[in-house]
């Protein structure tokens, strides 16, 4: 196992993308060293195991079925997941996306949320907005309204989407119009694996 090893590119554009998804770093006492670990529905296992041959080399553990009990623990789901051996090499993202163990929005991240990082982002928590609609949605509810927003303004800024929030209970949305779907489909459709395409809206019909 390649411990010491420098992340590939690859690795760290998936990492800021995933990040800003369902996967978290946790670190032990001394905040030296971190791991990462990733966690997804038992539907989305092709995609857990393709996160999984990415980061190998950090990984002693193959992904895992876990059983998920809900509130009314009467609902049961099973999930699959794995973790990264805790290295310094995670470190940089540690610091950068935790502050006081909660997860926070760097204010670098309009250096990092390359296309890639994006499409990796969407399918780790990202949908259509309805089968209908070429809109999409990310799922930044675990955010604040201002750090959401400065998610919305890099989309704005970086990648020329048409953003805008839903407001659900005092939790944010970002929602990216169905003007930009073309754009957004240039942008990250090449990067999804075939698994989770299902999640993108087909291109428009030609008339």
């Amino acid at each position: 196992m390649e411990k010491n090893k420098k992340l590939t590119l690859l690795q760290k554009e998936v990492l800021f993308g995933v990040i800003l998804g369902d996967a978290h770093l946790e670190t032990q006492n001394n905040r030296i060293t971190y791991r990462v670990k990733f966690e997804q529905s038992i539907k989305h296992k092709p995609y857990i195991e393709h996160l999984y041959e990415i980061f190998k080399n950090y990984v002693k553990t193959p992904p895992q079925l876990k059983l998920v009990k809900y509130k009314n623990n009467q609902t049961i789901s099973t999930n699959i997941r794995f973790a990264t051996i805790s290295s310094s090499t995670f470190t940089f993202f540690g610091k950068q996306f935790y502050k006081e163990k909660k997860k926070v929005i760097p204010k670098l991240i309009h250096r990092w949320l390359t296309p890639r990082a994006l499409a990796y982002w969407y399918m780790d928590d990202g949908s259509m907005k309805s089968t209908q609609s070429k809109a999409v949605l990310l799922n930044t509810q675990g955010f604040s309204h201002d750090q959401v927003c400065i998610l919305c303004n890099v989309l704005t800024q970086n990648l020329i989407f048409l953003v805008g929030l839903v407001n659900k209970k005092n939790t944010y949305q970002i929602f990216i119009s169905g003007k930009s779907f073309e754009t957004l489909h240039s942008c990250i459709f090449r990067f999804l694996i075939p698994e989770m395409q299902y999640k993108f809206p087909l291109p428009r019909k030609k008339k």
